[in-house]
């Protein structure tokens, strides 16, 4: 056998060589250099499709999550339109009401941590619509249960309970012309009232408030519900303590203010706020 010669010059290999386009190769070395960068971060995972909204297209932030639409639209340079607020449903009723009643049934925590324990329910009259009974019970227990109520300096202890359950007094969203039958006062459709264990809410007062009254609705709703169930607790009406005071709860703020300021709570710094017992002459204004 013939001598091997070393450094001798290999024959071409018959394979045929694979020519890349310079733009494929610019485009594999860019993935190399941002595989790289990514390796020396630490790295991230891939995000997946499977992880984006079903009908919504994935909108991949740059640390692999899915992207709000907020923040795809801000990444290139959109504004996202704004999201239009859905106002709350009317409260609508006829001004005479079935005399039929809806119950917000379950019960609510003991309102207060010391005192007297007294339960109640809450009813809606039928024909009343754009409030449940149980949103109506929601504001109430609210009310009630706030440290400025009548739960707040310790004398009672408050709690809704549902409709078949022994209650102390019954809190009513009435019709106007229901308020009228329960509260036994003849005809007025314009106030709210307590007669015995009924508390009566005028449902055109919830929904509209009083004229020049000087507060948002939400602080007229506190005080009414405040108001009567004050006078379940033994309250009677008091006065105006003076021009550029807060008007006690007990006031019938709903006729007039007499120059105090309105006020939805018994209590102020933990203690019972009050006027002179008293009432002022004020006309019941027209109901419609």
């Amino acid at each position: 056998m013939p001598a091997r010669r070393t450094g001798a010059r290999r024959r071409p290999s018959k394979r045929r060589r694979l020519l890349v386009p310079a733009t494929v190769i610019a485009v594999l070395g860019l993935a190399v250099g941002v595989a790289g960068v990514v390796e020396a971060l630490g790295g991230f995972p891939a995000p997946s499709l499977a992880d984006a909204p079903r009908g919504h297209a994935a909108n991949v932030t740059p640390s692999g999550g899915i992207a709000s639409p907020s923040t795809a639209a801000s990444a290139v340079g959109v504004s996202p339109s704004p999201s239009a607020a859905v106002p709350p449903e009317p409260v609508t009723y006829p001004m005479v009401g079935p005399r039929t009643w809806r119950t917000a049934g379950g019960r609510s925590p003991v309102l207060g941590t010391s005192g007297q324990l007294l339960r109640f329910r809450i009813s809606v009259e039928n024909g009343i619509a754009g409030i449940t009974p149980e949103e109506f019970a929601d504001v109430a227990v609210a009310t009630l249960g706030d440290k400025r109520s009548w739960t707040g300096d310790g004398r009672w202890r408050l709690q809704r309970v549902g409709p078949n359950e022994s209650a102390a007094f019954t809190i009513y969203l009435a019709t106007p012309a229901t308020r009228d039958q329960l509260c036994d006062e003849g005809f007025d459709r314009y106030t709210s009232c307590r007669n015995g264990n009924s508390v009566v809410i005028n449902v055109a007062r919830w929904a509209h408030g009083v004229p020049n009254y000087g507060a948002p609705l939400a602080d007229y709703q506190q005080y009414v519900i405040n108001h009567e169930v004050g006078h379940r607790l033994g309250q009677g009406h008091q006065l105006c303590p003076g021009p550029g005071k807060l008007a006690p709860v007990m006031q019938q703020q709903t006729l007039g203010m007499h120059g105090c300021k309105p006020n939805p709570w018994p209590m102020q710094n933990g203690k019972f706020y009050a006027g002179r017992s008293g009432q002022y002459n004020d006309p019941i204004p027209d109901p419609n």
